[in-house]
């Protein structure tokens, strides 16, 4: 089973980045590459323990749906998602948070199985390791530019010191 492991250094309050990072409406606009949207469960908002969402996206030219619960949640250090329902034969996205300084350190551990056998791990080997890696990142980025600016304002509600 394929492992991407991506560590994100964000200047800004861990609390920023980890509700950022668990918002339906700051993923929507950080994955905008694929046109992924919330058609069920949480379409919006921030996603806590044991709720589910169901994704619509395009991937290489293919609209697919993904549903995926939130099995753990530790305010603000960590929280996991798998998939129950989708085009992946397994799927876990660790997410932890981490203070450093005046940063906050945003990990990611991503495990995955394609479907078909010895053909799903050829394409693991061939491109969708990569693909990945490479829709991660981006997203990563978007969440750092958000929580960076003010924009993060517009997907979470504002707190004491927030402001």
């Amino acid at each position: 089973m394929p492992v991407i492991e991506l560590t994100t250094s964000i200047k800004a309050p861990i609390e920023r980045v980890f509700d950022l990072a668990r918002s339906v409406d700051a993923h929507t606009a950080s994955t905008s590459q694929s046109k992924e949207r919330a058609v069920a469960g949480r379409t919006s908002g921030l996603m806590e323990e044991n709720e589910t969402v169901t994704w619509e996206a395009t991937h290489f030219g293919v609209k697919q749906k993904l549903t995926v619960k939130m099995t753990h949640l530790n305010k603000p250090k960590e929280f996991e998602d798998e998939m129950i329902s989708g085009a992946f034969s397994k799927l876990r996205h660790t997410h932890t948070f981490q203070t450093q300084e005046n940063h906050t350190i945003m990990s990611d551990r991503f495990e995955f199985e394609a479907p078909l056998g010895i053909l799903g791990r050829l394409a693991e080997n061939l491109f969708l390791t990569r693909y990945m890696k490479s829709f991660l990142q981006q997203r990563n980025s978007e969440i750092k530019a958000m929580a960076e600016s003010n924009d993060w304002k517009q997907y979470l509600t504002t707190r004491p010191n927030e402001g």
